[in-house]
Protein backbone atom coordinates (compact mmCIF):
# COMPACT_ATOMS: atom_id res chain seq x y z
CA UNK A 1 0.00 0.00 0.00
CA UNK A 2 2.89 1.78 0.63
CA UNK A 3 4.15 1.64 -2.71
CA UNK A 4 0.99 2.75 -4.09
CA UNK A 5 0.51 5.87 -1.93
CA UNK A 6 4.01 7.17 -3.40
CA UNK A 7 3.03 6.15 -6.95
CA UNK A 8 -0.07 8.48 -7.03
CA UNK A 9 1.88 10.95 -5.14
CA UNK A 10 4.33 10.95 -7.73
CA UNK A 11 2.37 11.34 -10.75
CA UNK A 12 -0.36 13.86 -8.53
CA UNK A 13 3.35 16.02 -8.74
CA UNK A 14 3.50 15.87 -12.32
CA UNK A 15 -0.01 16.10 -13.37
CA UNK A 16 0.25 19.74 -10.98
CA UNK A 17 3.45 20.62 -13.67
CA UNK A 18 0.50 20.66 -16.87
CA UNK A 19 -1.33 24.03 -18.09
CA UNK A 20 -4.12 25.39 -16.93
CA UNK A 21 -6.61 23.86 -19.39
CA UNK A 22 -5.44 20.45 -19.03
CA UNK A 23 -6.30 20.62 -15.13
CA UNK A 24 -9.47 22.09 -15.54
CA UNK A 25 -10.37 19.19 -18.15
CA UNK A 26 -9.20 16.50 -15.33
CA UNK A 27 -11.66 18.41 -12.70
CA UNK A 28 -14.24 16.62 -15.17
CA UNK A 29 -12.52 13.31 -15.55
CA UNK A 30 -12.27 12.96 -11.41
CA UNK A 31 -15.62 14.91 -10.07
CA UNK A 32 -14.29 15.44 -6.99
CA UNK A 33 -12.26 12.09 -6.49
CA UNK A 34 -8.30 12.41 -8.10
CA UNK A 35 -7.17 10.18 -6.18
CA UNK A 36 -9.14 7.49 -7.56
CA UNK A 37 -8.54 8.65 -11.23
CA UNK A 38 -4.73 8.25 -10.62
CA UNK A 39 -5.03 4.82 -9.19
CA UNK A 40 -6.76 3.68 -12.45
CA UNK A 41 -4.81 5.07 -14.40
CA UNK A 42 -1.37 3.70 -12.62
CA UNK A 43 -3.62 0.09 -12.67
CA UNK A 44 -3.59 0.69 -16.65
CA UNK A 45 -0.33 1.18 -17.02
CA UNK A 46 1.10 -1.56 -14.29
CA UNK A 47 2.20 1.28 -11.26
CA UNK A 48 4.59 2.95 -14.42
CA UNK A 49 4.65 6.52 -12.90
CA UNK A 50 5.94 7.91 -16.40
CA UNK A 51 3.88 5.79 -18.24
CA UNK A 52 0.65 6.49 -16.13
CA UNK A 53 1.98 10.02 -16.57
CA UNK A 54 1.80 10.00 -20.34
CA UNK A 55 -0.84 8.33 -20.65
CA UNK A 56 -2.85 10.64 -18.63
CA UNK A 57 -1.49 13.51 -20.22
CA UNK A 58 -2.60 12.03 -23.71
CA UNK A 59 -5.62 11.43 -22.48
CA UNK A 60 -6.74 15.23 -21.51
CA UNK A 61 -4.72 16.50 -24.84
CA UNK A 62 -7.28 13.93 -26.33
CA UNK A 63 -10.41 15.59 -23.92
CA UNK A 64 -9.48 19.27 -25.07
CA UNK A 65 -8.53 18.81 -28.97
CA UNK A 66 -11.87 16.77 -29.20
CA UNK A 67 -14.15 18.97 -27.01
CA UNK A 68 -14.93 15.72 -24.85
CA UNK A 69 -16.41 18.51 -22.49
CA UNK A 70 -18.98 19.62 -24.12
CA UNK A 71 -19.92 16.16 -25.62
CA UNK A 72 -23.00 16.42 -23.36
CA UNK A 73 -24.01 19.38 -25.38
CA UNK A 74 -23.83 17.88 -28.67
CA UNK A 75 -27.47 15.60 -29.32
CA UNK A 76 -27.67 13.16 -32.30
CA UNK A 77 -30.74 14.62 -34.43
CA UNK A 78 -32.68 14.03 -35.37
CA UNK A 79 -34.45 11.44 -33.21
CA UNK A 80 -35.00 8.85 -35.97
CA UNK A 81 -31.36 8.69 -36.34
CA UNK A 82 -30.95 8.50 -32.81
CA UNK A 83 -33.40 5.45 -32.22
CA UNK A 84 -31.52 3.84 -35.23
CA UNK A 85 -28.22 3.95 -33.65
CA UNK A 86 -29.78 2.83 -29.87
CA UNK A 87 -31.50 -0.09 -32.35
CA UNK A 88 -27.44 -0.97 -33.57
CA UNK A 89 -25.39 -0.55 -30.37
CA UNK A 90 -27.05 -1.98 -27.93
CA UNK A 91 -25.99 -0.71 -24.45
CA UNK A 92 -27.84 0.81 -21.98
CA UNK A 93 -27.99 0.88 -17.90
CA UNK A 94 -30.18 -2.01 -16.40
CA UNK A 95 -29.78 -1.34 -13.26
CA UNK A 96 -27.55 -1.44 -9.80
CA UNK A 97 -25.66 -3.94 -8.31
CA UNK A 98 -26.88 -4.51 -4.05
CA UNK A 99 -23.73 -2.08 -3.22
CA UNK A 100 -24.72 0.36 -5.54
CA UNK A 101 -22.86 -0.06 -8.67
CA UNK A 102 -23.77 0.70 -11.86
CA UNK A 103 -24.84 -2.14 -13.99
CA UNK A 104 -24.76 -1.31 -17.94
CA UNK A 105 -25.78 -4.12 -20.49
CA UNK A 106 -23.86 -4.79 -23.86
CA UNK A 107 -25.61 -6.74 -26.92
CA UNK A 108 -22.51 -7.68 -28.19
CA UNK A 109 -23.64 -10.08 -30.39
CA UNK A 110 -26.60 -8.04 -32.11
CA UNK A 111 -25.26 -5.20 -32.35
CA UNK A 112 -24.95 -4.52 -35.84
CA UNK A 113 -23.23 -0.99 -36.54
CA UNK A 114 -25.07 -0.69 -39.92
CA UNK A 115 -27.19 2.67 -39.28
CA UNK A 116 -24.32 5.10 -39.10
CA UNK A 117 -21.78 6.13 -39.64
CA UNK A 118 -18.79 5.38 -37.47
CA UNK A 119 -18.27 9.16 -35.87
CA UNK A 120 -21.81 8.95 -34.99
CA UNK A 121 -21.31 5.51 -33.27
CA UNK A 122 -18.07 7.00 -31.70
CA UNK A 123 -20.74 10.12 -30.50
CA UNK A 124 -22.65 7.88 -28.68
CA UNK A 125 -20.57 6.15 -26.99
CA UNK A 126 -18.47 8.84 -25.39
CA UNK A 127 -21.63 10.81 -23.99
CA UNK A 128 -22.72 7.54 -22.34
CA UNK A 129 -19.38 7.50 -20.90
CA UNK A 130 -19.59 11.02 -19.72
CA UNK A 131 -22.71 10.66 -18.85
CA UNK A 132 -21.89 7.83 -16.89
CA UNK A 133 -18.78 9.31 -15.62
CA UNK A 134 -20.33 13.29 -14.57
CA UNK A 135 -24.25 12.32 -13.28
CA UNK A 136 -24.42 8.88 -12.79
CA UNK A 137 -21.39 7.48 -10.51
CA UNK A 138 -21.25 11.07 -8.91
CA UNK A 139 -25.34 10.49 -7.93
CA UNK A 140 -24.51 7.29 -6.32
CA UNK A 141 -21.37 8.24 -4.63
CA UNK A 142 -23.39 10.80 -2.72
CA UNK A 143 -26.37 8.28 -2.29
CA UNK A 144 -23.79 5.81 -0.13
CA UNK A 145 -21.43 8.07 0.86
CA UNK A 146 -18.55 6.72 -0.46
CA UNK A 147 -16.74 6.86 -3.69
CA UNK A 148 -18.30 4.57 -6.21
CA UNK A 149 -15.65 5.34 -9.54
CA UNK A 150 -16.80 1.64 -11.57
CA UNK A 151 -19.00 0.32 -13.29
CA UNK A 152 -19.87 -3.94 -13.97
CA UNK A 153 -20.99 -5.08 -17.12
CA UNK A 154 -22.75 -7.58 -19.01
CA UNK A 155 -22.15 -8.60 -21.99
CA UNK A 156 -24.81 -10.46 -24.11
CA UNK A 157 -23.01 -12.63 -26.50
CA UNK A 158 -26.96 -14.41 -27.93
CA UNK A 159 -26.76 -14.09 -31.68
CA UNK A 160 -22.48 -13.71 -32.13
CA UNK A 161 -21.76 -14.92 -35.91
CA UNK A 162 -18.10 -15.14 -37.76
CA UNK A 163 -19.78 -11.64 -39.47
CA UNK A 164 -18.61 -9.92 -36.75
CA UNK A 165 -15.27 -9.54 -38.39
CA UNK A 166 -17.39 -6.51 -40.35
CA UNK A 167 -17.89 -4.68 -37.33
CA UNK A 168 -14.28 -5.44 -35.99
CA UNK A 169 -13.31 -2.22 -37.37
CA UNK A 170 -15.80 -0.15 -35.20
CA UNK A 171 -15.49 -2.35 -31.92
CA UNK A 172 -11.84 -1.41 -31.93
CA UNK A 173 -12.01 1.91 -32.55
CA UNK A 174 -14.72 2.44 -29.55
CA UNK A 175 -12.79 0.26 -27.21
CA UNK A 176 -9.50 1.92 -27.77
CA UNK A 177 -11.10 5.07 -26.79
CA UNK A 178 -12.31 3.25 -23.57
CA UNK A 179 -8.91 1.72 -22.98
CA UNK A 180 -6.62 5.02 -23.10
CA UNK A 181 -9.38 7.71 -22.08
CA UNK A 182 -11.69 5.77 -19.18
CA UNK A 183 -9.44 2.63 -18.12
CA UNK A 184 -10.50 0.20 -15.31
CA UNK A 185 -13.88 2.15 -15.63
CA UNK A 186 -15.40 -1.52 -15.50
CA UNK A 187 -14.96 -3.53 -11.99
CA UNK A 188 -16.19 -6.67 -13.50
CA UNK A 189 -17.36 -8.36 -16.68
CA UNK A 190 -20.03 -10.77 -16.88
CA UNK A 191 -20.35 -13.34 -20.29
CA UNK A 192 -23.46 -14.73 -21.00
CA UNK A 193 -25.29 -16.57 -23.95
CA UNK A 194 -22.11 -17.66 -24.95
CA UNK A 195 -22.19 -19.69 -28.40
CA UNK A 196 -19.41 -21.93 -28.98
CA UNK A 197 -17.70 -19.70 -31.37
CA UNK A 198 -17.28 -16.73 -28.47
CA UNK A 199 -15.56 -20.42 -26.27
CA UNK A 200 -13.53 -20.85 -29.44
CA UNK A 201 -12.58 -17.12 -29.53
CA UNK A 202 -11.76 -16.78 -25.59
CA UNK A 203 -9.72 -19.67 -25.25
CA UNK A 204 -6.82 -18.18 -27.64
CA UNK A 205 -7.77 -15.15 -26.15
CA UNK A 206 -7.21 -15.32 -22.74
CA UNK A 207 -3.80 -16.21 -22.22
CA UNK A 208 -2.70 -12.83 -23.69
CA UNK A 209 -5.18 -10.45 -21.62
CA UNK A 210 -2.94 -9.03 -18.05
CA UNK A 211 -3.77 -11.31 -15.40
CA UNK A 212 -6.17 -8.01 -13.97
CA UNK A 213 -7.64 -7.95 -17.09
CA UNK A 214 -8.37 -12.26 -16.94
CA UNK A 215 -9.42 -11.51 -13.09
CA UNK A 216 -12.12 -9.49 -14.42
CA UNK A 217 -14.00 -11.40 -16.85
CA UNK A 218 -16.68 -14.18 -15.65
CA UNK A 219 -18.15 -16.44 -18.10
CA UNK A 220 -21.39 -17.35 -16.70
CA UNK A 221 -23.81 -20.49 -17.53
CA UNK A 222 -26.70 -19.47 -20.22
CA UNK A 223 -28.38 -16.49 -19.27
CA UNK A 224 -26.39 -15.85 -16.25
CA UNK A 225 -29.52 -15.10 -14.05
CA UNK A 226 -28.95 -17.41 -10.99
CA UNK A 227 -25.23 -16.21 -10.66
CA UNK A 228 -26.03 -12.42 -11.06
CA UNK A 229 -28.98 -12.54 -8.73
CA UNK A 230 -26.31 -13.06 -6.20
CA UNK A 231 -25.10 -9.28 -6.85
CA UNK A 232 -27.95 -7.48 -7.58
CA UNK A 233 -31.89 -7.48 -7.62
CA UNK A 234 -34.24 -9.01 -10.15
CA UNK A 235 -35.21 -5.33 -11.37
CA UNK A 236 -31.65 -4.58 -12.53
CA UNK A 237 -31.71 -7.31 -14.34
CA UNK A 238 -30.87 -7.20 -17.78
CA UNK A 239 -33.94 -8.03 -19.87
CA UNK A 240 -32.35 -10.61 -21.58
CA UNK A 241 -30.86 -12.42 -18.25
CA UNK A 242 -34.31 -12.64 -16.81
CA UNK A 243 -35.06 -15.89 -18.15
CA UNK A 244 -33.36 -18.89 -20.40
CA UNK A 245 -34.56 -18.68 -23.62
CA UNK A 246 -36.02 -15.50 -23.56
CA UNK A 247 -35.02 -14.25 -27.27
CA UNK A 248 -32.34 -12.97 -25.54
CA UNK A 249 -31.33 -9.37 -27.04
CA UNK A 250 -33.73 -9.77 -29.71
CA UNK A 251 -36.18 -7.11 -28.88
CA UNK A 252 -38.82 -4.68 -29.84
CA UNK A 253 -37.50 -1.04 -29.97
CA UNK A 254 -41.13 -0.22 -28.20
CA UNK A 255 -40.36 -1.93 -24.57
CA UNK A 256 -39.32 0.49 -22.28
CA UNK A 257 -38.32 -2.76 -19.75
CA UNK A 258 -35.29 -3.48 -22.87
CA UNK A 259 -32.57 -1.20 -21.32
CA UNK A 260 -30.87 -0.99 -24.97
CA UNK A 261 -34.25 0.65 -26.56
CA UNK A 262 -34.61 4.39 -26.55
CA UNK A 263 -37.91 4.21 -24.68
CA UNK A 264 -36.40 2.92 -21.59
CA UNK A 265 -36.07 5.76 -18.88
CA UNK A 266 -32.02 5.71 -19.27
CA UNK A 267 -31.91 6.61 -22.74
CA UNK A 268 -34.99 8.96 -22.51
CA UNK A 269 -33.19 10.71 -19.88
CA UNK A 270 -30.01 10.90 -21.00
CA UNK A 271 -31.23 12.17 -24.78
CA UNK A 272 -33.51 14.99 -22.91
CA UNK A 273 -30.56 15.99 -21.11
CA UNK A 274 -27.91 16.17 -24.14
CA UNK A 275 -30.85 18.39 -25.89
CA UNK A 276 -31.36 20.40 -22.92
CA UNK A 277 -27.81 21.42 -22.50
CA UNK A 278 -27.61 22.08 -26.33
CA UNK A 279 -30.55 24.55 -25.85
CA UNK A 280 -28.98 25.90 -23.46
CA UNK A 281 -25.96 26.90 -25.55
CA UNK A 282 -27.94 27.38 -28.83
CA UNK A 283 -25.64 24.74 -30.51
CA UNK A 284 -28.34 22.13 -31.91
CA UNK A 285 -26.97 21.41 -35.28
CA UNK A 286 -27.36 18.56 -37.65
CA UNK A 287 -23.83 16.49 -38.44
CA UNK A 288 -21.68 14.07 -36.35
CA UNK A 289 -18.76 14.94 -33.93
CA UNK A 290 -15.67 13.97 -35.75
CA UNK A 291 -13.82 11.97 -32.63
CA UNK A 292 -10.28 11.59 -33.44
CA UNK A 293 -9.68 7.92 -32.82
CA UNK A 294 -6.52 7.29 -30.50
CA UNK A 295 -3.73 4.90 -31.87
CA UNK A 296 -3.98 1.67 -30.57
CA UNK A 297 -1.84 -0.01 -27.95
CA UNK A 298 -0.01 -2.56 -29.40
CA UNK A 299 -0.66 -5.16 -27.10
CA UNK A 300 -4.63 -4.34 -27.84
CA UNK A 301 -3.96 -4.65 -31.89
CA UNK A 302 -2.02 -8.12 -31.33
CA UNK A 303 -5.40 -9.05 -29.49
CA UNK A 304 -7.63 -8.34 -32.40
CA UNK A 305 -5.25 -10.07 -34.81
CA UNK A 306 -5.44 -12.87 -33.20
CA UNK A 307 -9.44 -12.94 -32.78
CA UNK A 308 -9.67 -11.94 -36.57
CA UNK A 309 -7.36 -14.92 -37.19
CA UNK A 310 -9.49 -17.47 -34.83
CA UNK A 311 -12.41 -16.26 -36.62
CA UNK A 312 -10.85 -16.94 -40.35
CA UNK A 313 -9.55 -20.66 -38.65
CA UNK A 314 -13.29 -21.80 -37.84
CA UNK A 315 -14.77 -20.07 -41.13
CA UNK A 316 -12.59 -22.35 -42.89
CA UNK A 317 -13.49 -24.99 -40.44
CA UNK A 318 -16.71 -24.75 -41.31
CA UNK A 319 -16.36 -24.28 -45.14
CA UNK A 320 -17.77 -20.51 -45.65
CA UNK A 321 -17.05 -17.55 -43.64
CA UNK A 322 -20.75 -17.95 -42.46
CA UNK A 323 -20.86 -21.26 -41.69
CA UNK A 324 -21.66 -21.07 -37.72
CA UNK A 325 -23.65 -18.08 -37.69
CA UNK A 326 -26.07 -20.43 -36.07
CA UNK A 327 -23.74 -20.94 -33.37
Amino acid sequence: MAAEASAVQQLAGLLDQVDAPLKKTFENVHQGYPTETLLRFLKAREWHVNKAHRMLEDSLNWRMQNEIDSILEKPIIPVDLYRSIRDTQLIGLSGYSKEGIPVFAVGVGLSTYDKASVNYYVQSHIQINEYRDRFILPTVTKKYGRPITTCIKVLDMTGLKLSALHQMKIVTAISTVDDLNYPEKTETYYIVNAPYIFSACWKVVKPLLQERTRKKVHVLRGCGRDELLQIMDYSSLPHFCRQEGSGSSKHSSGDADNCFSLDHPFHQELYSFIQEQALNQELIKQGSLHVKIPEQDPEDAKIVEVIEAEFHKLGVQNGSANGIDQA
